[in-house]
């Protein structure tokens, strides 16, 4: 018989803990910032009693830096931020992306910009997941709306941040991580578990980033008897950097983008929830998703055909699932906490599928959740003039 399941009465900051701990995560460094501190507090001593390390550094420049060192001695590694402190970590998340160092950030969006409102949720930090560090660099961006999808999530990026050799952000918000939930967690032995593929040549012939067929290197840990270069510049397979060479940055660049791009039916997942005849569809993600399903269920029973569409995967985009799950809509409403950051994305996709919908944007900003009242009125508003 297997280990008995967990029940227990978790917020989201714990669901993350329990998450990384049950995922092998060995490593994290941290630095305090509201919401996203119980994180680090739970696991300054929860993680050491599994045979981990933490540490807290001076500032979320440094904390970021340490995770990748962390991970190329070997160690699954994580840490977790928000608001000014995401700001801060770009800088090494890009140098993550170019040297294909596993780690994961989650990061608890609050209200901004700057310090902006510190102990109120927002979801202004779409864009900057995706495109805070300079250049054309992939990302996974996973968005949880429930306290169990928390500890679910966390799992799945340091598996993905592990088979893909790629930083990977767990992006919650203030009310899911400081919404408590009863909430059954897995047994042990019903988690899966994935860990980066290990070089099968001896140290003389590796190459560290020669990929495999699926676009990824296997991947030595430093003091195994693997000496390798690795730095931020533009290289060769062999870690060497070229810096007068476009054809060996294109191909690098560009091998970066489809070890994701080519594996994104592995990456991306969505929920659909009543879009199977919907004529309006409401995008919503998060927090804002759980708003969206009762506003729907309202909207339902006045006779109105509409129906949530909840991208959990929020990069890459999950565009085909957004188009068959809007294929017989004729509006859709782009549900945030934000000025409509994803509205431009949702916007794009439904656009390059020959606009058969009219898209439209409820936002909010002031720091309060969106009531469902809200979008149920802009729902009727779309069903009585969107057609």
């Amino acid at each position: 018989m297997g280990e008995k399941k967990k029940v227990a009465l978790l917020m989201g900051n714990e669901a993350v803990a329990a998450g990384a701990i049950a995922a092998g995560v060995s490593f994290y460094a941290g630095y305090p910032i509201t919401p996203a501190t119980e994180i680090a507090e739970i696991l300054a001593s929860k993680l050491p009693q599994a045979g981990g390390k933490y540490i807290q550094t001076e500032d979320e420049l440094a904390m970021m830096g340490a995770i990748v060192g962390a991970s190329l001695g070997g160690a699954k590694s994580m840490t977790a931020t928000s608001g000014p402190g995401f700001t801060l970590v770009q800088e090494n998340l890009g140098y993550a992306a170019l040297a294909e160092i596993p780690c994961v950030v989650v990061a608890v969006q609050r209200g901004g910009p700057s310090t902006g409102l510190p102990t109120l949720p927002a979801q202004g930090d779409v864009m900057q997941a995706r495109w805070g560090t300079h250049g054309d660099h992939p990302i996974i961006v996973l968005s949880p709306s429930s306290v169990r999808e928390t500890f679910d999530l966390t799992i799945e990026a340091v598996n993905y941040s592990e088979k893909y050799r790629t930083p990977v952000i767990l992006l919650t918000d203030a009310a899911i991580a400081h919404l408590r939930e009863r909430t059954e967690l897995p047994s042990q032995d019903e988690i899966k578990i994935i860990n980066r593929k290990k070089p099968t040549v001896p140290p003389e012939q590796y190459a560290p980033y020669k990929a495999d067929a699926d676009g990824v290197p296997p991947m030595a840990n430093f003091g195994e008897g693997y000496r390798y270069f690795i730095s931020g510049l533009i290289h060769n397979e062999n870690g060497s950097p070229v810096l007068q060479d476009p054809k060996v940055a294109t191909q690098l660049v560009t091998r970066l983008h489809e070890k994701i791009t080519k594996n994104r039916d592995d990456i991306v997942k969505c929920e659909n929830f009543m879009t199977e005849d919907a004529e309006i569809v409401i995008v919503a993600y998060g927090c804002v998703a759980r708003s969206a399903k009762a506003a729907v269920t309202e909207a339902r029973k006045k006779g109105i055909k509409a129906g949530v569409f909840r991208p959990i995967t929020l990069w890459p985009s999950p565009d085909k699932e957004l188009l068959a799950a809007t294929k017989k809509a004729h509006s859709i409403i782009v549900t945030e906490m934000n000025l409509g950051q994803y509205n431009g994305e949702v916007s794009r996709i439904i656009c390059d599928g020959d606009a058969r919908a009219k898209v439209y944007s409820v936002s909010e900003i002031g720091g309060a959740l969106i009531h469902p009242e809200k979008i149920l009125n802009k729902i009727t508003e779309v069903a009585l003039n969107g057609k």
